[in-house]
């Protein structure tokens, strides 16, 4: 079967393109390597997105966005995508067990968390060190956690961790946070936060599990000490671009270059949301690139019959 388009990436973005893409009347495949809703799923509560004023999980507004895909008819499969290529106008996907092939591609590969790069980060991996608060905050019931970073989504799960440890070391290099004021001040409400801004973790401590982080003053020049059992890492995002960086233009970071209407260097294969070069990253605007970007498509798909 030849497909109208593929989408690589079963997030906000990509299912949302999904469900345009069926009920314009386009055979629409998604495929996901993990599960659907990407990173949205490791949001406890989402505020912020229209049509939800008490809020809503992210896992349960992944399930939503899924059912209403599907229901309007598009295919949706676990499966990584390998590589991708051009053969006779036509782009042919391979995974570990299937070749699929598609007129049109759009990658909605999200991004995955950064690394902090200091020492002990890797060796503890899994052993206290973790890059989401929704999944792994449970496990540290009346512990004492240090959280890295100053953007919307460190306080939002610092804000969820207050549900579960005793004390949290929310450590930020800058000395404000980018985050949303309201986030801001709705962290500020909780005791059990100590902040560290102007500081940088340089190591995490441990042998077998997190006991430890080092942190420097930048505005003093000391160093310091604190004691932890777990640390939360969230300083940014990695796009998943690498499975067509040889393919397509993209920034030094691996964002993908996009024209106006989601095309990139290569004519027919398009990418929105996260993975794309951008400057606002939220589940509201990947929605926006994954209805937009359909428009798109039939117009390519038309002009390429």
């Amino acid at each position: 079967m030849i497909y109208d388009v593929i989408i690589i990436g079963g997030g906000p973005s990509g299912l949302t393109a999904a469900l345009y893409g069926a009920r314009a009347g386009l055979s629409v495949l998604v495929l996901e390597r993990f599960f659907v809703g990407g990173q949205m799923t490791q949001i406890y509560e989402i505020f912020n997105y229209p049509g939800f004023p008490e809020g809503i999980n992210g896992m349960d507004l992944a399930v939503l966005f899924e059912q209403q895909a599907k229901k309007w008819g598009a295919e949706i499969k676990q499966e990584e995508v390998t590589s991708v290529n051009k053969r006779n106008q036509l782009w042919q996907l391979s995974t570990k067990n299937n070749e699929y092939t598609a007129r049109t591609v759009v990658a909605a590969t999200g991004a995955y968390p950064r690394h902090l790069g200091v020492k002990g980060e890797a060796q503890l991996r899994g052993k206290g060190v973790s890059y989401c608060g929704t999944c792994d905050g449970p496990l540290y019931r009346d512990g004492t956690v240090a959280v890295i970073g100053g953007g919307n989504t460190a306080l939002q799960d610092a804000d969820f961790l207050t549900r579960y440890v005793k004390k949290i070391y929310l450590i930020h290099r800058r000395d404000e946070f980018r985050a949303q004021k309201v986030l801001v001040d709705q962290l500020k409400k909780s005791d059990k936060v100590e902040y560290y801004l102007n500081c940088e973790v340089t190591e995490i401590l441990g042998a077998d599990a997190v006991n430890a982080v080092n942190i420097s003053h930048s505005d003093t020049g000391t160093t310091e000490t604190l004691a932890v059992n777990g640390v939360f890492i969230f300083i940014g995002d990695n796009p998943n671009s690498g499975f067509c960086k040889d393919l397509i233009k993209t920034d030094p970071q691996g964002r993908v270059f996009t024209d106006s209407h989601y095309m990139t260097s290569e004519p027919g294969f398009f990418a929105i949301g996260d993975v794309r070069d951008r400057e606002v990253y939220q589940v509201a605007t990947a929605v926006g690139d994954g209805a937009d970007v359909i428009h798109w498509v039939q117009k390519y798909l038309k002009e390429n019959e």
